[in-house]
């Protein structure tokens, strides 16, 4: 049976995931255009709407499917700290960064210690199998 770290992360990666590929999908069925204009609106160049929800789509995809978890984690981390500092932390913590923070730290912890159980990384011969 698997410890339960690996099943934490792998419960992590998951909802995370899920989380994010859900976002991602929303952004291009709600209209990117919509996304590029409030981009713009708040100073950001409006290219970086199809950059973020591309990653959070694709990345999404892949945290699920346990490919790339730690480089895709750090990615969702960037995206996180663009989101609070930009849009949130003027807001407080409660209805403003809380969600955020809280992406942010399931994403640093698959930065640091990856989730290799049920991973499609362990099938691939760069994947390093964890052993329990």
């Amino acid at each position: 049976m698997a410890n339960k770290q690996q099943l934490g992360a792998l419960i992590l990666r998951v909802v995370l995931g899920l989380t994010f590929l859900l976002h991602g999908l929303d952004k291009f069925q709600g209209g990117i255009e919509n996304i590029v204009g409030f981009f713009e609106s708040i100073g950001l160049p409006g290219f970086l709407a199809y950059v973020v929800g591309t990653i959070e789509l694709v990345g999404g995809i892949l945290l699920i499917l346990g490919l790339g978890t730690r480089a895709i984690s750090f990615l969702l981390m960037v995206i996180m700290v663009g989101a609070t500092l930009k849009v949130k932390l003027a807001a407080g913590f409660i209805g403003g960064y809380e969600f955020d923070l809280a992406l942010f730290t399931m994403a640093l912890y698959l930065a640091l210690n990856g989730s290799s159980m049920a991973a499609v990384d362990n099938l691939l011969p760069y994947g390093k199998k964890e052993t329990a």
